[in-house]
């Protein structure tokens, strides 16, 4: 007997779609262009921005790092679980980037990749 999980013959895998707006004090001087409301989407490694609407890419370096480790599904203890506000990158700036999950989305291995999945032994 062995302690290996079962294989998945379709190797798939869940990531979270998510959704980074821009949230703070209404009213407050606001220095990256952006607008209280204003948004992305992630959606697997796409990033969309609805028509007309730009993003700083200053604002986008500090939560980049994050996107890849909010779409995982995480244990609900686990900070990345319950922490959702990044400051913005601007010490003078008073908005926040919100993340929020918004829909599990599923991916199979071989779509995504050219890297073949490893021969599990019997």
């Amino acid at each position: 007997m062995t302690d290996a999980a079962p294989a998945q013959p379709d190797h798939e895998f869940e990531l979270w779609d998510l959704r980074v707006e821009v949230v703070g004090p209404e009213g407050a001087k606001i220095y990256c262009g952006a607008r209280l409301g204003d948004y992305f989407e992630l959606h697997g490694e796409m990033l969309h921005l609805p028509p007309g609407q730009g993003f700083s890419i200053y604002s986008l370096s500090a939560v980049l790092p994050l996107l890849a480790a909010k779409q995982r599904v995480t244990d609900p203890n686990d900070w990345m679980s319950t922490d959702a506000e990044v400051a913005c990158p601007d010490p003078h700036c008073p908005t926040r980037l919100r993340i929020t999950r918004i829909a599990k989305r599923r991916f199979r291995h071989a779509e995504v990749t050219a890297v073949p999945m490893p021969e599990v032994s019997p």
